[in-house]
C-alpha cells in the first residue's frame, strides 16, 4: 500500500488561518478519496507560514471494482421509461436481464464499475480541493483564474511504496505537480527533491524548516522560558500569542530584549497589551514585583550577529510604541487627578450612542446607577458607594488609553479611580463590573462590584428584551446569553437571595419579565448540565414556586439530583409515578378530584395502614425541612416513604370492587402525590 504526500507551497499564509486550512485540506482530500473508494490507514495535516502539508499512510493502490444491481421498469413498459433506465445505468437493452417477480416480469441491470488507480483519483480530488478551497479570503494573481490565500508557487504530490516514489500527474492552472519543495526563504531557498514523508521532514529540518506547528511552539516556549529564567524572570503565559507566533516563523529564533527604563513605570497590562497587539512580543516579568521588565521576540532566521541587529530594530520600534502609551497614560492621569476627575469622561459619553433604540451610554449609565442602588441592599453593599461606582465604572471609555486599547476598559478605570482618590471599592468595581465575561472568568465577590456588575448586565438584558432584540438560533449579536450566564454565576457564586422578577421590573421599562425569566432558566439548564445535573431535574424544580430565586432553585435541584442517585430515590420516584398514573386515570374516568384526604378507618391491609402511618409521620418533617430550605433533609423524609409505598403496591389493589375502599385508596395516592410534590414536580422527571 503506497503512502501519499501533498504539499501546497505558497507565499506566507496568515497565522490565524493556518490550523483551520490544514484541517480543511485533510478533510476534503480524505473525504474525496474515501468517497471514490480509496481507504487509508492514517492521515496527518501540518502547516508552516509557506506550506500546507498532508501525509496519508496505507492508501489503497486502486479503488475496488463495484458491482451494483438495479431494478428497472416492468417488461412491456413504455419505451421512454426503458430508455431512461438504460441511460441512467449506462447499458444497452440487450444487457438487461428479465426476472419474474410477484408483480410480474421486471428488467434488472447489473452495473459494474471497474476500479481506478490511486493516481487518477488523487489527481481528480486534489484538483477539486485546490480550486474550491474554503479560505476566509483569497486572491488571484497574474493572468490565471485560480484563487488562493496568497500566490501558490508549487504543488508537491507523490505516491511512495517499496518500489520508490512517483509523481501524480496533475496540472492546476499551469502549476504542474512535482516531487520538489523549497526550504527556508533566506537560509535554504534552493529546491529540494523528496521521496517520502520521512525524507521530506528530514530534508526540511536540514533546510531550516520545522514542519510541525506544535514543535515550533514548544521550541519557542522552552527557549523563551530558559532565557528569562537565566535573568531571574519569567515569561507571561499567553497560549493564543504562542500559537500565533508559531504561525509566523518556519525556523524560530528566540531573542530576549530590554525595555527602556522610562517605560517600566507603565501599568504591566499596558506594556503587555501594547507589545502583544503591535509587535507580537511576549512580556517578561519580575516574579517578585509583577513588573514587566523585558520582552521576547521570535525571529525567523539565524544571523551572524546572533540576532543583535534584529533585536536593536525591534527595541527601537517598541520604544516608539511605548512612548505613545506613556503619553496616553500621563494625559489620562492628569485628567483623573483634576478637580472634575473621571466625571468629565462620564459626561462625554452623552455623545456616544449605546444603541439607537436604547439611547446613549450616558443614559445607560443613569439606568445602571438607579439599578445598582436598588440591588445594593440585597447584596450587602453600601448604596451610596454602589451609585458612585456605577457613575464612573464606564468613564474610562472616554480615556485616551482605552481609545487606543479597547481591551483595557475596566482595568484602566480601576487605575484612574485609584489615582483620583476614589474609595477602593469604587475603583475595584470599575474593573470588576464587566465580569464574568465567560464560563471560566473570575466572578466578583466584593459587594459593590457585585451590585454594579448585576446592574450592568440586567440593564443590558431588560433593554434588549424591551426592544425585542432577543437571541435567535445561533445568532446573539449583543452577547445576551453571556450576560445571562454572568448574572447566574454572580448570584450562585455569591449565594445571593434575590427575586429576579422583582429586579427585572426595576430594569428597562417594557421588558417582559416572564419571558426573560424563561430565558434565564434555559441558560441555567446549560450551566447546571455541565456540572452533571440532569435537565429534567432542573425542570422539576423550575416548576415550583420561587423559581426566580436562582440560589433556592439550584439548592433544590442539587438535593434532588443527589436523592435520585440513591436506591431509595429512584424507587420512590417510580412509586410516585405509578401512584400518579393510577390517580390521574381514575380522576379522568370519574370526573372528580381525589384530594380530600384518606381516612385510616377504611384501611383493610397492614401495608395500607403502614403507609398511612408513614405519610402522617413524614408530613411535618418534610414541610419543616422545606420551610427551612434544608432540601437534603426533605429528601431524607421522602426516602422514608420508599419502603411503605413499595409494600403498598405489592399488597394492595387500588381499584377495589368496594367503592368506599377504592375512593379511600385513591385519596391515599393523592396524599403520596402531595407529599412528594412538596420537593419538586416529579411528573417532569424522565424514565
Amino acid at each position: 500500500m503506497p503512502d501519499l504526500l501533498i504539499e501546497l507551497f505558497s507565499e506566507e499564509i496568515p497565522a490565524r488561518m493556518q490550523a483551520r486550512a490544514a484541517e480543511d485540506l485533510k478533510k476534503r482530500i480524505t473525504d474525496g478519496l474515501v468517497e471514490a473508494g480509496l481507504t487509508y490507514a492514517g492521515a496527518a495535516a501540518l502547516s508552516t507560514p509557506r506550506r500546507l502539508t498532508l501525509a496519508l499512510e496505507g492508501l489503497l493502490a486502486e479503488s475496488p471494482t463495484v458491482r451494483e444491481e438495479r431494478k428497472g421498469p416492468k417488461v412491456g413498459a413504455p419505451d421512454k421509461a426503458i430508455e431512461g433506465f438504460l441511460r441512467g445505468a449506462g447499458l444497452t437493452r440487450d444487457q438487461l436481464e428479465e426476472r419474474d417477480t410477484p408483480k410480474g416480469a421486471v428488467y434488472f441491470a447489473l452495473i459494474e464499475k471497474p476500479g481506478r488507480t490511486a493516481e487518477a483519483i488523487i489527481a481528480e480530488v486534489l484538483d477539486a480541493t485546490v480550486r474550491n478551497f474554503p479560505w476566509p479570503k483569497s486572491m488571484r494573481w497574474g493572468a490565471g483564474s485560480l484563487r488562493w490565500v496568497r500566490p501558490l508557487h508549487s504543488i508537491l504530490c507523490i505516491l511512495s511504496d517499496e518500489e520508490g516514489a512517483r509523481v501524480v500527474d496533475l496540472d492546476i492552472d499551469g502549476i504542474a505537480a512535482g516531487n520538489t519543495t523549497r526550504g527556508h526563504r533566506f537560509m535554504a531557498p534552493d529546491e529540494i527533491t523528496v521521496t517520502s514523508f520521512d525524507d521530506y521532514t528530514t530534508k526540511l529540518k536540514r533546510a531550516h524548516v520545522v514542519l510541525d506547528p506544535a514543535e515550533r511552539a514548544d521550541a519557542i516556549w522552552q527557549d523563551a522560558t530558559n532565557q528569562a529564567f537565566a535573568s531571574g524572570l519569567e515569561v507571561v503565559d499567553d497560549k493564543g500569542l504562542l500559537a500565533e507566533v508559531a504561525g509566523l516563523v518556519e525556523w524560530p529564533v528566540v531573542l530576549l530584549g530590554s525595555i527602556d527604563e522610562e517605560f517600566l513605570a507603565l501599568p504591566p497590562e499596558v506594556l503587555q497589551t501594547s507589545m502583544k497587539e503591535h509587535q507580537k512580543f511576549f512580556s517578561v516579568k519580575n516574579p517578585k514585583t509583577g513588573r514587566i521588565e523585558k520582552f521576547v521576540t521570535v525571529a525567523n532566521r539565524e544571523t551572524a550577529d546572533n540576532g543583535a541587529t534584529i533585536l536593536a530594530g525591534n527595541q527601537k520600534v517598541l520604544s516608539a510604541r511605548l512612548a505613545d502609551a506613556k503619553f496616553f497614560w500621563e494625559n489620562d492621569l492628569r485628567v483623573a487627578k483634576s478637580e472634575t476627575g473621571m466625571n468629565v469622561w462620564a459626561e462625554k459619553l452623552s455623545n456616544v450612542t449605546f444603541h439607537n433604540k436604547l439611547g446613549t451610554q450616558a443614559a445607560r449609565i443613569d439606568r445602571i446607577v438607579a439599578l445598582a442602588r436598588e440591588i445594593a441592599p440585597v447584596v450587602g453593599a453600601d448604596a451610596d458607594l454602589a451609585e458612585q461606582a456605577a457613575r464612573v465604572a464606564k468613564a474610562d471609555l472616554s480615556s485616551e488609553m482605552v481609545y487606543e486599547f479597547p481591551e483595557l476598559q475596566g482595568l484602566m478605570g480601576r487605575y484612574y479611580a485609584e489615582a483620583a482618590g476614589l474609595p477602593q471599592e469604587v475603583a475595584n468595581a470599575c474593573e470588576a463590573h464587566y465580569s464574568p465575561l465567560g464560563p471560566s472568568d473570575d466572578v466578583p465577590s466584593e459587594a459593590v462590584s457585585v451590585a454594579v456588575a448585576l446592574a450592568d448586565k440586567i440593564d443590558t438584558l431588560t433593554g434588549f428584551w424591551a426592544i425585542d432584540e432577543k437571541p435567535t438560533g445561533s445568532k446573539d449579536p449583543y452577547a445576551l446569553r453571556r450576560a445571562a450566564l454572568g448574572v447566574i454565576r454572580l448570584i450562585l457564586n455569591n449565594d445571593l437571595r434575590l427575586s429576579l422578577a422583582e429586579i427585572f421590573a426595576k430594569g428597562y421599562e417594557g421588558a417582559e419579565a416572564a419571558d426573560l425569566l424563561s430565558f434565564f432558566h434555559d441558560r441555567l439548564k446549560v450551566f447546571l448540565r455541565d456540572q452533571g445535573i440532569r435537565h429534567d431535574v432542573i425542570d422539576a424544580c423550575i416548576a415550583m414556586d420561587g423559581n426566580d430565586d436562582l440560589t433556592l432553585l439550584v439548592k433544590r435541584a442539587r438535593a434532588l439530583e443527589d436523592f435520585l442517585k440513591t436506591e431509595d430515590g429512584g424507587n420512590l420516584v417510580q412509586g410516585f409515578k405509578r401512584a400518579n398514573n393510577i390517580l390521574s386515570q381514575a380522576e379522568e374516568k370519574d370526573g372528580v378530584e381525589y384530594s380530600y384526604g384518606a381516612d385510616r378507618k377504611f384501611a383493610e391491609d397492614p401495608a395500607e395502614i403502614a403507609l398511612f402511618e408513614a405519610l402522617a409521620a413524614g408530613e411535618g418533617a418534610i414541610s419543616s425541612a422545606i420551610e427551612a430550605e434544608d432540601f437534603a433533609a426533605a429528601m431524607g423524609g421522602l426516602a422514608a416513604l420508599r419502603a411503605p409505598v413499595d409494600a403498598f403496591f405489592e399488597a394492595v389493589q387500588v381499584n377495589s370492587d368496594n367503592q368506599v375502599v377504592r375512593r379511600n385508596r385513591l385519596n391515599l395516592l393523592s396524599d403520596i402525590r402531595k407529599r412528594c410534590g412538596q420537593v419538586a414536580d416529579l411528573t417532569l422527571l424522565e424514565g
